[in-house]
């Protein structure tokens, strides 16, 4: 899929209609930086989007994995974010291979949760010591910013 097929996607995707109205729209998506280096250089990015598909077959889940040029968190590679069109978007850094598994249980949790907001209690260690940022979502905006109910 290329940017202009999903520009030309529908804007206003629907979640499956056994979840609450509130979670995240699909698709749920995993994008995985694959320029990533670790300190002394070498490229980690790859094998990390390979050990997230490898941990999405186990799983087979509802999630789409996607190859990104650069998240621009180069001081925490490998860095991993989670997003959908009417959830919160997390960014997860420090990651190794290791936890691929961790990001799809969370990608999961994600898409059953309230605008994606996992509880914190529901992550794992790995993803609560490699948060880097949780972006609301484009088209939810209170007037005093409070997060959702």
């Amino acid at each position: 899929m290329d940017r202009n097929d999903f520009d030309q996607q529908d804007p206003d995707p629907r979640p499956d209609e056994s979840l609450p109205a509130s979670v995240p729209g699909d698709p749920v998506v995993v994008s995985v930086c694959v320029t990533c280096k670790a300190s002394e250089g070498a490229l980690t990015g790859p094998a990390m989007f390979d050990a997230i598909l490898l941990a999405k077959r186990e799983r087979d889940t509802a999630v789409h994995v996607r190859r990104v040029q650069c998240l621009s968190v180069c001081k925490r590679p490998t860095t991993v974010a989670v997003s959908s069109s009417d959830g919160y978007t997390f960014l997860f850094g420090d990651l190794q291979p290791e936890g691929a598994r961790a990001v799809m249980s969370f990608a999961e949790s994600y898409r059953k949760s309230s605008y994606g907001l996992v509880p914190w209690r529901e992550r794992a260690d790995i993803l609560r010591k490699g948060m880097v940022a949780r972006l609301p979502p484009v088209r939810w905006s209170p007037e005093d910013g409070s997060a959702p109910k």
